[in-house]
């Protein structure tokens, strides 16, 4: 990593939407790359919403460029990061 980051594109849906308080934002990674994990605890320290949205984080489910990901999931600027609750089929 060169120390410099790059921007990753942010959307949060359902009730990670409203605690959030917002649908998506733009986020500067601290550094070439980083993983779910790192990211949420990044947007965690953003906001009390934030950290709301994330208090739970077994209940949230993540996605990178649409593809379902776990906590070590690599993160790079020019992704988009998708978090949501579990789904459930009936």
């Amino acid at each position: 990593m060169n120390g410099g980051g790059g921007a990753v594109r942010v959307l949060y849906f359902a009730w990670l939407r409203e605690r959030a308080g917002t649908g998506e934002e733009t986020i500067t990674l601290p550094g070439d790359e980083t993983t779910i994990a790192a990211l949420i605890a990044l947007l965690s320290a953003q906001s009390p919403g934030h950290a709301a949205a994330f208090a739970l984080r077994t209940s949230v489910r993540a996605a990178v460029n649409q593809v379902f990901a776990g906590p070590d999931t690599k993160v790079r600027p020019g992704d988009e990061v998708a978090f949501f609750p579990p789904v459930t089929g009936g």
